[in-house]
């Protein structure tokens, strides 16, 4: 295989199609240049850059560029192709107006919102700054009518880790999500004393939406969340879906993870930590979600983590939480290294009415590996208009 041959082959790589398909025009029009784009193409079999760092790149240089826009609209769907997210090519977008200004950034941000319509891809959420008894947060949104739903996330994250599924809840529903105490656009909160704190947040987020009650739909701590609001103001929720969520404590274990970020730092923490959260073929293939989750855990405040982590030692609603009164599904994920499916198991046991269901293979981060599969689960359990 000579370098020309290497070339089309890694061009119908990127692109999808066979290269002759995807350069008919320019064969067409310029045999010389078509030969010269092939050639060139050999450079791209190049392995120190990936074929979605490359995409990637491909991106930000034309948008810098400017006056390139067919082109942009080619690699953006490329990019999409070769696994970078909706959210990354809009992330680039925001990062070009500050290196290349913002009429770049904004002819950029017009091709690529036209490529994600295109592809079916629904726009970002409305995001609402909200102000808390003693911090500020944000509250992201999707959807116009319906009955209200609250997604509460795990500790680490943000209210991010819920849009591989909230877009999707919000047919006939109104889909709310927050950044908890110390996360996200409330870092550097004053530290939560216990669980009770963090579930007066909750309902500060409910009076600040003006919603009287919400389906409460919370992952790992943010389902801890969830039950702990059910139980102090059970008349504000109107049922509770509880992933990979556990209704006690693990007080060593909680505290050992506290002490570990303040003596090592954060990035000691991406290994255990993403080892408990995903499947290893998730982490071998480097999937969107644990990009995202791994990045938020790499700038992580210390402080935070370690203080939310204290917070969570509070928690104890074993035998609270009234699964007649409030519908209560609980959702284990089959290879779930946190909060596994004997251990969510029990805690259905100790919500008398609840409905316990098991997603195989799936792994502690449940929205962001098997986004899928949580979408259809949670669909089916919660009403719509």
């Amino acid at each position: 295989m000579d370098r020309r041959d290497r070339g089309r082959r890694e061009f119908a790589g990127l692109m999808g199609v066979p290269t002759d398909a995807a350069l008919a025009e320019v064969r067409a029009r310029s045999p010389q240049l078509y030969d010269g784009m092939v050639d060139s193409a050999g450079a791209l079999t190049n392995a120190e850059l990936g074929r979605a760092d490359r995409e990637l790149a491909t991106v930000a240089m034309l948008a810098a560029l400017g006056g390139a826009e067919p082109q942009l609209a080619v690699h953006v769907r490329v990019a999409l192709r070769q696994g970078r997210t909706p959210e990354e090519l809009l992330a680039l977008c925001e990062h070009v107006a500050l290196y290349a200004g913002y009429p770049r950034a904004l002819n950029a941000l017009a091709v690529v919102d036209a490529v994600l319509t295109e592809a079916g891809i629904a726009r970002p959420a409305a995001l609402r700054p909200v102000t808390l008894s003693d911090h500020e947060t944000v509250v992201a949104e999707h959807g116009a009518a319906g009955p209200a739903v609250l997604l509460v996330h795990s500790l680490g994250v943000d209210w991010r880790m819920w849009e591989p599924v909230a877009a999707r809840l919000a047919v006939g529903r109104r889909v709310f999500a927050y950044d908890l105490r110390g996360h996200g656009r409330a870092a550097g909160a004053p530290a939560a004393g216990g669980m009770a704190e963090l579930g007066a947040d909750l309902l500060g987020v409910l009076d600040a939406l003006g919603l009287e009650r919400a389906h409460l739909v919370g992952l790992s701590l943010g389902g801890a969340i969830a039950q702990t609001a059910a139980v102090v103001y059970p008349d504000r929720v109107a049922s509770l879906a509880l992933l990979g969520a556990p209704d006690h404590p693990l007080p060593e274990a909680f505290e050992a993870r506290a002490r570990a970020a303040e003596t090592e730092g954060m990035a000691a923490q991406i290994a255990p930590t993403l080892t408990r959260w995903f499947t290893p073929e998730a982490l071998a293939e480097d999937l969107p979600g644990v990009r995202y989750a791994r990045e938020r855990i790499r700038r992580f405040d210390p402080a935070d983590w370690a203080a939310t982590w204290r917070a969570y030692r509070s928690l104890d609603v074993r035998g609270r939480v009234d699964g007649h009164r409030l519908p209560t599904l609980v959702l284990a994920g089959e290879r779930d290294a946190a909060a596994g499916p004997e251990f969510m198991a029990g805690v259905a046991a100790r919500i008398p009415g609840s409905v316990y269901r098991e997603l195989p293979g799936t792994p502690h981060m449940q929205s962001l590996e098997r986004p899928d599969q949580v979408t259809a689960v949670l669909a089916d359990f919660l009403p719509k208009s």
